[in-house]
């Protein structure tokens, strides 16, 4: 039984990148455990580790859900500075996305659901609701 989700991205400046990824997920670091690695849970049973390292060549895009994908994207080019974030959708795809770069090259996204009442659905699902 699969019951928790851990995803780590490694970033060559630590200091660097515990600012940036604080900035992109809007909160400082759930945990600690020690030098040059915190971790953020995003959603219960969900996690996402910095760590200081080589970034992973051609990994990703971690994608995350949000409501608002261009709020969102104006949010993370103003504050990330990030400036290639393009929004995609096609006809037959239930949600919006975007990919973009962290500055040490670990692929990340958003996306957004189209279908209003599916997202609230899998929102109050994780609130447990």
């Amino acid at each position: 039984m699969i019951f928790e989700i851990t995803n780590q991205v490694r970033v060559t400046d630590f200091k660097e990148g515990y600012k940036w990824y604080a900035t992109l997920l809007n909160k400082k670091p759930d945990l600690i455990p020690h030098d040059r690695f915190v971790e953020w849970e995003i959603i219960p049973g969900c996690w996402l580790q910095v760590a200081e390292g080589t970034p992973a060549e051609a990994s990703g895009p971690l994608r995350l859900g949000v409501t608002n994908i261009k709020a969102e994207r104006d949010r993370l080019v103003k504050e990330l500075g990030i400036d290639e974030f393009e929004i995609h959708s096609r006809e037959e795809v239930s949600a919006k996305w975007g990919t973009f770069t962290d500055p040490w090259g670990n692929q990340l996204g958003l996306f957004e659901y189209l279908d209003k009442k599916e997202e609230k659905n899998c929102i109050n699902r994780i609130l447990g609701v």
